[in-house]
């Protein structure tokens, strides 16, 4: 009863746009076709784990709305409401401040609201043992993963030794691609899921010591918290703090950082390419709807409609192609890293509507 799920669902998933808007980002769509939003499919993976009751969503005060449409389960105060993003330390402050008022005692699972897993078995296996580990230890756990490939678009964190808990030696952020494969052949490299497990008093402590200007924001507004007044006392912390990542500003600097690594189908699906790689696809390497998609010499495409549209698409070889109700687009594969600048482009232009 002491453990809780974070879930952090404040990001606007702009590498989905058009897809993904500021109105609806990516957390709270069905990009993979499987009848369930990402945030959805996160709830349900720890919902065998945690009470309902103890899941604590961060979000952008913007998607409180959305997030008790897609978890109607959760009660409005199970949803913090993070005034503007300021990166997943602030996001994390917020969690463990508030929740060590409620329960000094808690166990903090802290879980970005948008990845997949495909064996969630073997996945809340993992999770036991780091929380096992947590509960006996001033250890502050992260999540590893085998890498099946040299991927450039994730982190990677350096163990000490073969044990099945390491401690962590090193992190690395997003390597080139010589490097990346480097990683993967030395075999002491495993990817960072952005997923951690933690005593609520460590993570605190861990604020004190590494990040003591968030620890002085937060720890100062501990009586407003679960009052009337933490909207306000929230939105005067946010609009001081500086937006850090909890990887650089606590983790890569902690002296007590542990990983379990595992190998359980995890992707962070950050990317139209991610979605072409775990989605279904025709005998011609399409990812694409099942009905009203007529495809003609087109190969290893990925296609997005809305619902009851019918495209026909000829002659196109490893491209990106998404319609919605008003924006199309059209570009390669192999140049999705674009897609900030077409948006860019786009708000210069047009304003925000079609963002």
């Amino acid at each position: 009863m002491n453990t809780y799920c974070i879930i952090m669902a404040g990001g606007i998933g702009a590498r989905f746009w058009p897809s993904s808007r500021q109105s609806r980002p990516k957390q709270f769509l069905d990009i993979l076709g499987t009848g369930k939003s990402f945030i959805r499919h996160t709830f349900e993976r720890f919902a065998g784990m945690v009470p309902v009751e103890n899941f604590i969503v961060v979000t952008n005060r913007r998607y409180t709305g959305l997030v008790l449409e897609h978890i109607p389960e959760l009660r409005p105060e199970q949803v913090l409401a993070e005034p503007i993003g300021r990166n997943t330390a602030p996001c994390v402050a917020y969690a463990a401040y508030s929740l060590r008022q409620r329960d000094p005692d808690a166990a903090m699972i802290v879980t970005p609201a948008d990845h997949i897993i495909l064996n969630e078995e073997g996945f809340r296996s993992v999770i036991g043992e780091c929380l096992d580990f947590a509960a006996g230890n001033d250890a502050l756990m992260t999540v590893g993963i085998k890498p099946s490939r040299a991927e450039t678009g994730y982190g990677y964190i350096q163990v000490s030794d073969d044990s099945r808990i390491s401690k962590v030696k090193c992190f690395t952020e997003k390597p080139c691609l010589e490097m990346a494969q480097t990683f993967v052949q030395c075999g002491e490299f495993f990817w960072n899921s952005g997923i951690f497990v933690w005593k609520v008093r460590d993570i605190v402590e861990a604020f004190e010591k590494y990040l003591p200007e968030h620890h002085q924001l937060f720890n100062g507004i501990s009586s407003a918290y679960g009052t009337d007044r933490e909207q306000e006392a929230v939105e005067r912390v946010y609009s001081e703090c500086r937006g850090i990542s909890v990887d650089y500003g606590v983790m890569e600097k902690a002296d007590n950082v542990y990983v379990r690594c595992g190998d359980f189908g995890w992707s962070d699906v950050g990317t139209w390419g991610s979605v072409y790689q775990h989605s279904r696809k025709d005998r011609y390497a399409n990812a694409k709807p099942e009905k009203g998609c007529y495809t003609y010499d087109t190969r290893s495409c990925i296609v997005s409609l809305p619902k009851d549209k019918v495209a026909v698409i000829s002659g196109l070889k490893e491209y990106i192609v998404v319609d919605t109700d008003d924006v199309l687009m059209i570009c390669p594969r192999s140049e999705e890293q674009n897609i900030k600048k077409y948006i860019d482009e786009v708000k210069y232009n047009e304003g925000d509507k079609h963002i």
